[in-house]
């Protein structure tokens, strides 16, 4: 299966490796992120101590603040090991902030110390000599993260000369979609119209199928986005000036921009807008040469600005009278030089820290069922296996989880979303797969699995990703994006990598933004409503907020050298379903949805809704807020008892007002009557 073509659009994945001798890595602790198998840093070992040292360690801590790094722990075992090792440093892997130190140490993140030694010794030896010792909980590499695509390939950039063809296409059909960005048509993940992919000489069949998206097209007119929600976008950096981001670009006022100093206390200096964990500096980058745009890509489908008259538009990026949701950058890749797993905790931590509630991650760990000779080490085969292993990212997405936000927002904590990986494997990789976690497949436009897609144990929800290979039959190689603008997601991307600041790319990677950028307009729309939630409610409910795609499962899928015999492998495997915008808004409102197949006749019993005694309540009226939405005759709706049957030709939704009587007792109820093209298994009532 042709593969290769990956690399360009994928998610960042980390791999398991063995240890190494090589030399130090720089001050800024960055090592060049090429092909070779992910390795540990050399001459780096995390470290979680024992609470009973806790007091000797802050005394070292203390007493070193203002001299730099302590080169002794204060703990007379440990010391003679360092100094066997050649130890040079000993810091604390996150930072003291005074606002959060009393949550940090109550979730043990206190404990947590980077040591740093001499080259000749192997991480290996160091982490057998630290577990050795009663005062140590936890010894482990700080393993570097490995991207699995190519940093040195970048999106697919769309043209000048292509921008104005489809503005000039498009441009008086936007106004139809509610918004009037050039480019929405062409978003097929946002709005589905069934007009792309519909066929041509080459192909000669349909790869796309209306709602094949997020359906958000209904769920705008609740809601655009709220400035009060934080999305901390964990990957490349966000280009902070894109035209189409830049007023949903989140802004810490307590510090200075450009400043080397820590002017809000927070352990971080100069993080105005983020922090780039890369370099350990508050200057977030996305113009290195190396740099993919994935960042940017990413951030556009959560928050680009919507209605404002050009390029895109996005799932919460409100509009010009309504600001959007803020994207964060906490910047973990940049160009060649990858991050590790002390910067990847690091940036969650901030993340959690500084108010987001949504983590937007487009990496993780190789699936544990990846074919070796094609990726390499698996990653983690359990969930067990990996709490283990790496229990630091364990604890520091725990901490998250149950610290984000903030005590007046909608929800007592935070949502972290995962892309399941592109090794068309059949299990999700790690961290993305934990329990705690929401893993993301991904399909096209005709509600198919991606070639690429990782599924099975682990997956949680599936959400638009594209699938290039699926749809060559409409890619001209030396025009770029022409014809069917190659079946992947179109978002911003940055100017030296897409003279147009817009272009195309494919993966988990990019389903992943769409169920973060979902989730983060149900949390607006439940602030807007004053509804709270805990996390495991929120989770429920997103997870909840599906329609079903396995019927679309059977056949084969054929591509530019990609054969799926049999879809039917995927079925009850890609999750519970993939995200519905407009379901999640219904159900915070707290409108019940009925979902009814466009064109056939549809008998619905509301019983349950007024008290659930058909012989004791009696419909008095039903009327529609917009039939012609659905193309329903409401003369033509018939009553019995509890029950109407109607039709609706056209697909969409319609708020519904029912007026019931319950003896002597009037009740008028609201519902949300929406019309599918096909109801895929998963229809009915929310």
């Amino acid at each position: 299966m042709k593969r290769s073509i990956y690399g360009i659009c994928t998610a960042a994945l980390l791999a398991l490796g063995a240890c190494t001798t090589d030399e130090l890595p720089a001050p800024d602790k960055t090592q060049p992120d090429g092909t070779e198998q992910t390795k540990p840093v050399s001459g780096e070992v995390l470290v979680k101590f024992k609470s009973y040292v806790s007091d000797i360690l802050d005394q070292t801590a203390a007493r070193t603040r203002s001299g730099g790094p302590a080169t002794r722990s204060g703990i007379l075992s440990v010391d003679e090991v360092l100094d066997l090792v050649g130890g040079y440093e000993i810091a604390r892997v996150f930072p003291v902030d005074p606002r959060t130190e009393a949550r940090t140490r109550e979730a043990g993140l206190n404990l947590w110390y980077v040591v740093r030694f001499d080259k000749e010794y192997t991480v290996e030896e160091v982490v057998e000599r630290l577990s050795q010792l009663g005062e140590v909980q936890y010894a482990n590499p700080n393993r570097t993260i490995k991207r699995a695509y190519n940093p040195q390939k970048k999106a697919v950039p769309l043209t000048r000369e292509r921008l104005s063809a489809l503005t000039r296409q498009t441009r008086a059909a936007a106004a139809e979609y509610g918004f009037n960005d050039a480019l929405l048509p062409q978003q097929w993940h946002l709005v589905n119209r069934g007009t792309m992919f519909t066929g041509t000489e080459a192909c000669g069949e349909t790869k796309s199928v209306v709602g094949a998206d997020v359906q958000c097209e209904e769920a705008w007119k609740l809601s655009t986005g709220d400035p009060s929600i934080i999305v901390a976008v964990l990957d490349e950096g966000v280009c902070l000036t894109h035209p189409d981001l830049q007023a949903n670009i989140w802004t810490n006022e307590d510090e200075v921009d450009g400043s080397r100093e820590d002017n809000d206390g927070n352990g971080y200096a100069g993080d105005v807008h983020g922090y780039n964990f890369v370099t350990d500096t508050g200057v977030i980058s996305w113009d290195d040469i190396s740099d993919t745009g994935h960042g940017t890509h990413v951030a556009g489908v959560i928050a680009a600005q919507n209605d404002n008259g050009e390029g895109i538009s996005s799932i919460a990026g409100g509009t010009s009278s309504q600001p959007g949701v803020k994207i964060m950058s906490c910047q973990i890749f940049s160009g060649d030089k990858g991050g590790n797993s002390m910067t990847s905790v690091k940036a969650i931590k901030y993340a959690a820290d500084n108010g987001a509630v949504v983590l937007q991650c487009s990496w993780g760990y190789v699936s544990g069922t990846a074919n070796s000779y094609e990726w390499g080490t698996p990653g983690y085969a359990t969930e067990e296996e990996w709490e283990t292993m790496d229990p630091l990212q364990k604890e520091a997405l725990d901490y998250f989880i149950h610290n984000a936000g903030s005590p007046n927002g909608p929800i007592e904590g935070g949502i972290a979303v995962f892309a399941s990986g592109n090794e068309y494997a059949n299990s999700a990789g790690f961290p993305g797969a934990a329990e705690m976690c929401v893993s993301v497949s991904a399909t096209a436009a005709d509600f198919t699995p991606a070639t690429y897609t990782n599924y099975g144990p682990g997956t949680k929800i599936a959400a638009p990703g594209g699938d290039r290979d699926y749809y060559w039959d409409y890619w001209t190689e030396g025009d770029n994006a022409t014809r069917g603008e190659t079946g992947c997601v179109l978002s911003t991307l940055p100017f030296n990598v897409s003279e147009t600041g817009y272009g195309y790319m494919e993966g988990t990677s990019m389903a992943c933004p769409h169920v973060s950028g979902v989730a983060a307009l149900g949390l607006a729309y439940a602030a807007q409503n004053g509804k709270k939630y805990t996390p495991s409610e929120f989770k429920a409910l997103l997870l909840s907020s599906v329609y079903g795609i396995d019927d679309y499962f059977t056949g084969s899928k054929r591509g530019d050298g990609v054969i799926v015999p049999d879809l039917s492998v995927y079925k009850n495997k890609m999750g519970g379903g993939c995200i519905d915008a407009l379901k999640l808004l219904l159900a915070i409102k707290g409108t019940p949805a009925i979902y009814v197949k466009t064109g056939e006749a549809a008998t619905v019993d509301f019983a349950r809704y007024f008290g659930g005694d058909k012989s004791v309540v009696a419909l008095e009226s039903a009327k529609f807020a917009s039939p012609s939405n659905l193309g329903i005759d409401s003369s033509s709706a018939v009553f019995n008892g509890t029950k109407i049957t109607f039709e609706c030709s056209k697909t969409g939704t319609s708020l519904l007002t029912i007026t019931a009587k319950a003896g002597d007792t009037t009740i008028e109820r609201e519902f949300a009557i929406v019309s599918r093209p096909s109801l895929a298994g998963n229809g009915g009532w929310l």
